[in-house]
C-alpha cells in the first residue's frame, strides 16, 4: 500500500469530522475567548480553516518560513462570519486532498523544513510532517474548539464516537 492510499482515509474522516465541529461554530461570539491568553472562537476557528492549507506547501516544497527575513510574516486571516470560516476550509481541504493523492511515496521521504526567520524549527520527512504538524495539528486545535463549544453550552458532534450531544 502506498503512503498517500493509507493517509487519504485518515484525512477524509478528520476533516468530515473537523467540518462539522466548525459547522457547529457560533455566527455571534466569534470573540468569544476562554481566557485572555486564548485564542477567540473566531481566530481559533479560523486557525482550523487554514491547517489543511499546509498540505500543499508540505508536500510540494522543500520548506517554509513563517516570517520570512525581508517578507511579511504569516498570519491566520481574520473572518466575520461562520460561513467565511467553512467556505475556506472546504477550499483547503479540496486543495489539500488533491496535493496527497498525486505524491508519490519517494515525495513523501523527502526532508522537509519549518522555519521562522529563516531559523529551523524543525526537519522531518514530508510524511512525519502530515501526521505530525499538519494532521495532528488539525486534530488538536479541533479538540480545543470542542471544549469551546462545550463552555459556550452549544451542541458538540460526534467526533470518534458518541458525544453527549449526539448519543448515537
Amino acid at each position: 500500500m502506498s503512503l498517500k492510499d493509507a493517509l487519504l482515509p485518515e484525512f477524509d474522516q478528520e476533516t468530515a469530522s473537523t467540518r462539522r465541529v466548525l459547522e457547529r461554530i457560533p455566527e455571534r461570539g466569534l470573540s468569544w475567548k476562554p481566557h485572555a491568553k486564548s485564542m477567540s472562537f473566531g481566530h481559533l476557528a479560523g486557525h482550523v480553516a487554514e491547517l489543511p492549507s499546509w498540505v500543499v506547501p508540505t508536500l510540494t516544497q522543500e520548506s517554509l518560513d513563517l516570517n520570512p527575513p525581508g517578507g511579511p510574516a504569516y498570519k491566520t486571516p481574520d473572518f466575520d462570519t461562520r460561513q467565511e470560516i467553512l467556505d475556506l476550509f472546504d477550499k483547503n481541504v479540496a486543495e489539500a486532498r488533491a496535493a496527497l493523492a498525486q505524491t508519490s511515496d519517494e515525495a513523501f521521504l523527502v526532508p522537509w523544513t519549518l522555519l521562522s526567520g529563516g531559523q529551523a524549527f524543525f526537519t522531518m520527512p514530508r510524511a512525519a510532517v502530515m501526521r505530525g504538524f499538519v494532521m495532528n495539528h488539525l486534530i488538536h486545535h479541533r479538540a480545543q474548539l470542542t471544549v469551546y463549544l462545550r463552555l459556550n453550552d452549544l451542541p458538540v458532534p460526534s467526533v470518534y464516537g458518541p458525544s453527549a450531544d449526539e448519543p448515537v
